[in-house]
């Protein structure tokens, strides 16, 4: 079970302020630039992930149909020539500039409603040599763990929220039990101090 002193850093940013949140409406995926059976994998593990949390997914959101939107390219310079991707990601010029400048494989951008919670996250995956030899199930679990909560941007810098158990990637334990606290109604929706963690802590000794 974690304590405070290592869940305090999965919501401490590189700049050092907290923040922690959860969707704040159901989840509603959509896959772009892969193999139909690989788009059941994909929103069968965000179903996994949803329901650990106690979260719901849906068929539609009324306000933007999807707000999920996971898209695979070979090239960045493709995410480009998406219709109407700019309108969704107004900063999408700079951003590929800057993805290709880093030589990045993936990236995530999150959007949040007037309370602070999540409404909708778009997935940027490049299949570089390094992705493309990741079993699907255990890229599709990697980006539902890391979609479901807003973490740090260094949260998982030093080791992944993944094990490998009999040679099948699976969600860590201490990373389960965080996932369940963050989305246990007595929580908020967002949290910007780091006094959350305490709370956090509390609520994982209490759902064991």
């Amino acid at each position: 079970m974690m304590d405070v002193t290592q869940i305090e850093p999965l919501f401490t940013r590189a700049d050092g302020t907290y923040l922690c949140a959860r969707w704040g409406r159901p989840i509603v995926p959509v896959v772009f630039g892969v193999e139909d059976d690989a788009i059941g994998v994909l929103k069968g593990a965000f179903e996994a992930v949803c329901a650990l949390a106690g979260h719901q997914m849906d068929e539609l959101d009324a306000e933007l149909g999807v707000n999920v939107m996971m898209l695979f390219c070979r090239d960045w310079d493709e995410l480009v020539g998406v219709p109407d991707l700019d309108r969704l990601v107004p900063e999408l010029g700079d951003l590929v500039g800057r993805l290709i400048k880093a030589d990045a494989n993936q990236y995530r951008i999150f959007r949040f409603d007037d309370a602070g919670a999540i409404q909708a996250c778009f997935i940027f995956l490049r299949m570089d040599e390094n992705l493309a030899a990741v079993p699907a199930e255990t890229l599709a679990l990697s980006q539902a763990v890391q979609s479901i909560v807003l973490w740090s941007d260094v949260a998982f810098s030093d080791a992944s929220p993944l094990a490998l158990i009999d040679g099948n990637a699976v969600l860590r334990p201490d990373i389960a039990g965080v996932i369940r606290a963050v989305y246990d109604p007595v929580m908020p929706a967002v949290a910007h101090d780091s006094s959350h963690a305490l709370r956090l802590a509390a609520r994982i000794g209490a759902l064991q």
